[in-house]
């Protein structure tokens, strides 16, 4: 079943530091720019596995938008919801890693061409042909872009469409009120909550809650999917029938790590836009567990983009 999806947010370049414990303080080596933003990387992934995709978004007019928008056309991305303004250069974002999983980030994202994205940018002529609207938390950093996020949830909603949630939480954006005050109005039209496991507990109710009574909560309040991405140790399954909770686990894979930036993006397009196409929920999460396993084993946020076909050898060898 082909499914269009699209998505809203930061389109930013990367800079990812040559050496682990490189730090900010001192100089030292960066390898990029390299096209980036969370909602660029799902939505170049959605593209990458052969379904309408659709990215909603600002960069300023120099060769950083230049360069995110060939490459998201390359991907076979729709980006003519991506706007080109003059008062503000695109987005940036520094990466230092610690060790092949642990990082830290300076980003310049509210005060450039992505955070100037309002409602008023929004396509609607695209937007209507839109059946999933997907929402990541690290583009709440404005009230201009939570405005426009609202807009197009309810024009989906309107539309009979579904929107899934992946909080995506940067503990350098944590400081920014906007962001978490969005989170309880998002929660309330989600289908589809895509949370790491170390992201559930900032959804509990209460202090000392365990993950399955957040997730039971979660979905006795209107939420009908909870997928939490576990890493290597893969992903679980979580919904409501006839009363009870159905959970499913399914194994990741043991891969080298060389770079974790772009595989949870990766790994939620692959496991919405499979789902939404007729994939059971067991396929789909051993799909999008492979897909995530692809994408750490490649340095920089899109260069481990997988296939439906790349992803099918992956499992194959895996056997």
């Amino acid at each position: 079943m082909s499914v269009s999806i699209c998505t809203m947010g930061e389109l930013l370049v990367e800079f990812l530091s040559k050496n682990y414990n490189q730090g900010f303080t001192q100089p030292g080596e960066f390898l990029g720019p390299y096209p980036s933003g969370a909602p660029a990387i799902y939505a170049a992934q959605v593209a990458r596995l052969g379904f309408d995709s659709t990215l909603f978004g600002c960069v300023g007019n120099d060769d950083f938008g230049r360069l995110n928008i060939e490459r998201l056309r390359l991907e076979g991305v729709i980006t003519d919801g991506i706007s080109v303004i003059d008062k503000a250069p695109t987005g940036t974002a520094f990466v230092s890693y610690h060790n092949s999983v642990e990082r830290d980030f300076i980003f310049n994202i509210p005060n450039s061409a992505c955070g100037f994205f309002t409602a008023d940018h929004i396509d609607l002529a695209l937007l209507n042909q839109c059946q999933h609207f997907h929402i990541m938390g690290s583009s709440l950093f404005s009230f201009r872009i939570i405005d426009a996020m609202r807009r197009a949830i309810q024009i989906v909603k309107a539309n009979q469409g579904t929107v899934s949630f992946d909080p995506n939480i940067r503990k350098e954006m944590l400081n920014i009120p906007e962001m978490s005050q969005a989170f309880d109005y998002i929660l309330e039209y989600t289908d589809i909550f895509l949370p790491s496991e170390g992201e559930v507990h900032h959804f509990a109710s209460s202090k000392h809650q365990k993950e399955t009574d957040i997730v039971q909560e979660l979905l006795a309040n209107g939420v009908q999917h909870i997928v939490i991405k576990r890493g290597q140790k893969g992903a679980s399954h979580y919904q409501q029938h006839q009363g009870q909770t159905q959970e499913l686990h399914i194994p990741g894979y043991n891969t080298k790590m060389v770079d974790p930036t772009g595989a949870g993006d990766c790994f939620g397009a692959t496991f919405v836009s499979l789902f939404l196409s007729g994939f059971s929920a067991e396929k789909a999460l051993r799909y999008a567990n492979a897909s995530g396993a692809l994408a750490v084993s490649h340095k920089g946020p899109m260069e481990g983009l997988s296939s439906l076909a790349q992803i099918e050898h992956f499992i194959q060898q895996s056997a």
